[in-house]
C-alpha cells in the first residue's frame, strides 16, 4: 500500500472513530446490559418466570374477561410475548361495527399480567431494563431522530472496522500477542486498542452491521419504495411479511362457540417444541373471524424455525399454514438472522454473558482509541494551547462516559427502594444524575481520578444493589437460590461479581499511578 493511501485510510479511521465515540460508547454500554434486560425486569419487580417464549395462559378465560371491560366483538385483538417476563401486551383495533364503534372506545394497548389478569399501561410497566435496552439505540432522543442517529453511528462504526483492518493488515496477528504495559503512554494504549479491537472484531462487526440494518432500514429500502412501488410503502412491507393478510368484517355474529386454546393446541400437534409467541385475531366474534398462531421452534431444535397457522373458526380449518420445518425462506432466513444474532438470546447465560464481557471490551477499544489520539498530540512540538484543548475534549470525554457506571449502578437502588418506578422517574433520576456526575468530573481537571473514582463509586454503589433488593423484598441472595428464583438471584451475582471486579481495577489504576 502506498504511504499516501495508507495515510488517508488512517486519518479517516482516526476521524471516524473520534467522532462517533462518545455516541458509540453509550450504543456499547447500555447495550451490554440490554443483553439482561429480562432478568433486570424481572429482578425489579421481584418476579420469576419460566425461560421460554411460550405465551403461559389461558386464551379463552383471557379473552372473555378483555371482552367483559371492552367489547370485542368486530375488533381485531393481538397478544403478543416480546420478552421473557410475566406480561404479555395486548392491542385492539377500533371495532369495525359501526354501531358498536360507536358505543366502544377506539383502539387499545396494554400489558396483561399472565398471573393474575391486571392490566398495566406502558407508563407503570416501564422498567430500568427497558429503559437501559432503548437507550442503546437512543430511543430516548426525539423520534425518529434518535433511531436515525444511532443507525449513522453504527454505519461509521463500520467504517471504522474495516479501515482498521486494513491499516494493521499486516502485522494483524503479530501485533494481537503484542502487549507492552511498561512502556510508553502511547505504546500501551495502541498495544491494548490492537489487541482487544482484534479479540472484539467478529463481535463488533456483527454489531455494527445489524445495528445499521434495525436503525437505518427504512432509508436504506426508501428508493425501492419510491421506484419499484410507486411509492405504495405498504405493498412493500406486505412483501417483506411485516404486516398481517386482512379478511372482510361480515358483521354477523358466529352462532358457534370456538375456543383459542384448541387452535393453540392443533398448532403444537403439528411441530414439537413450537412456541406461541403471538396469537392474532381477526374479527373477533364475527363470522369471517380467523385465528392466527405464530411462534418458533425452540432454539434447540432448530436455531431459524418460525411458523404460524391460520384458522377459519366457523370451519375450524386451517387456510394458511407456514411449517418452521421446511426449508425457511430466503426473506425469513435473512430477517430471524439478523435478529437473532442481534439479540443473543439464543444460547442462554453463557451466550449473554460472552455478549456482555465482549460488550465491555468494545467501550474499552473505544476509550483507548481516544486516549491513543491524546498522547499522539501531548507532544513539546504542540503549541501548549492547543494540548489543553485536547486534553479538556478527552476530559470531557471520559467523564461523559464513564460516568455510566456509578449512574447505572444507582439506578438499580432507586428503582428498587422507589416502587413503582414510572418511565418519568426514571428519564429524571439516570439523566440528571448522569449530568451531575459528568459535570462534577470534568471539573476534577484529572483523567487519572476521572478513571480511578468512576470505578471505584460504581463498585461501591454494586455491592449495595443486593442489599437494596434484600431489605426491600426480603429476597436475599440465599432465599433466591432456595426458592429457584434464578433471574433474580442472577443480577444480584451479577453485580457482586462485577462490582468486584472493577473494585480490583480501581485499585490496580492507583498502582500505575504511583509508578
Amino acid at each position: 500500500m502506498k504511504n499516501r493511501t495508507y495515510n488517508i485510510i488512517f486519518h479517516t479511521h482516526t476521524v471516524s472513530g473520534i467522532v462517533i465515540s462518545v455516541v458509540l460508547y453509550i450504543i456499547f454500554f447500555a447495550g451490554s446490559f440490554s443483553f439482561f434486560r429480562d432478568e433486570i425486569v424481572n429482578w425489579e419487580r421481584n418476579q420469576s418466570v419460566e425461560i421460554t417464549d411460550d405465551i403461559q395462559l389461558d386464551f379463552d378465560k383471557t379473552l372473555d374477561s378483555i371482552h367483559q371491560n371492552y367489547n370485542l366483538f368486530g375488533r381485531d385483538v393481538e397478544l403478543k410475548k416480546y420478552y421473557i417476563e410475566q406480561r404479555v401486551a395486548v392491542s385492539m383495533s377500533a371495532s369495525k361495527d359501526s354501531i358498536t364503534a360507536n358505543k366502544t372506545e377506539g383502539s387499545k394497548f396494554f400489558y396483561l399480567d399472565t398471573k393474575n389478569n391486571t392490566e398495566h399501561t406502558y407508563d407503570d410497566s416501564y422498567s430500568l431494563g427497558e429503559f437501559l435496552y432503548r437507550l442503546h439505540f437512543l430511543a430516548q432522543v426525539y423520534y425518529p431522530i434518535g433511531y436515525y442517529l444511532s443507525g449513522f453511528v453504527a454505519f461509521f462504526f463500520l467504517f471504522a472496522i474495516i479501515t482498521g483492518v486494513i491499516i494493521h493488515w499486516k502485522k494483524i496477528i503479530s501485533n494481537f500477542y503484542v502487549f507492552r504495559p511498561l512502556a510508553k503512554l502511547k505504546v500501551m494504549w495502541t498495544d491494548a486498542h490492537t489487541t482487544l479491537g482484534l479479540i472484539g472484531l467478529p463481535f463488533q462487526f456483527v454489531y455494527a452491521v445489524t445495528g445499521v440494518f434495525f436503525m437505518i432500514k427504512l432509508l436504506l429500502v426508501a428508493p425501492s419504495v419510491l421506484f419499484l412501488y410507486g411509492g405504495n410503502d405498504a405493498k412493500l412491507y406486505e412483501d417483506l411479511e411485516y404486516t398481517h393478510p386482512q379478511y372482510q368484517f361480515e358483521n354477523n355474529a358466529i352462532s358457534s362457540n370456538f375456543s383459542v386454546n384448541s387452535y393453540v393446541a392443533s398448532t403444537k400437534k403439528l411441530w414439537n417444541d413450537f412456541e406461541v409467541i403471538e396469537i392474532h385475531i381477526f374479527n373477533y366474534g364475527d363470522e369471517n373471524m380467523h385465528v392466527l398462531v405464530n411462534g418458533h421452534l425452540n432454539y434447540g431444535s432448530k436455531f431459524n424455525g418460525s411458523g404460524e397457522t391460520i384458522f377459519n373458526v366457523k370451519t375450524g380449518e386451517i387456510v394458511s399454514k407456514k411449517s418452521p420445518i421446511t426449508k425457511t425462506s430466503y426473506l425469513d432466513g435473512v430477517k430471524n438472522v439478523l435478529y437473532r444474532i442481534h439479540y443473543g438470546d439464543y444460547g442462554g447465560y453463557p451466550l449473554k454473558i460472552i455478549s456482555f464481557i465482549l460488550g465491555l471490551i468494545s467501550c474499552f477499544v473505544i476509550i483507548s482509541g481516544v486516549m491513543i489520539w491524546l498522547v499522539a498530540r501531548d507532544k513539546k512540538n504542540i503549541p501548549e494551547k492547543k494540548r489543553r484543548f485536547n486534553e479538556r475534549v478527552v476530559r470531557i470525554y471520559l467523564a461523559i462516559c464513564l460516568s455510566m457506571y456509578p449512574i447505572t449502578a444507582l439506578s438499580f437502588i432507586a428503582v428498587k427502594v422507589i416502587q413503582p418506578a414510572n418511565s418519568s422517574f426514571i428519564y429524571y433520576f439516570y439523566f440528571i444524575g448522569w449530568l451531575l456526575l459528568s459535570l462534577f468530573f470534568m471539573l476534577k481537571k484529572d483523567l487519572h481520578f476521572i478513571n480511578k473514582y468512576t470505578l471505584l463509586s460504581g463498585s461501591i454503589i454494586g455491592f449495595f444493589i443486593p442489599i437494596s433488593n434484600g431489605i426491600m423484598t426480603g429476597n436475599w441472595v440465599w432465599e433466591a437460590f432456595i426458592n429457584q428464583q434464578y433471574q433474580i438471584l442472577f443480577v444480584d451475582l451479577f453485580w457482586i461479581v462485577l462490582a468486584s471486579i472493577t473494585l480490583w481495577v480501581s485499585f490496580k489504576l492507583k498502582q500505575v499511578h504511583k509508578k
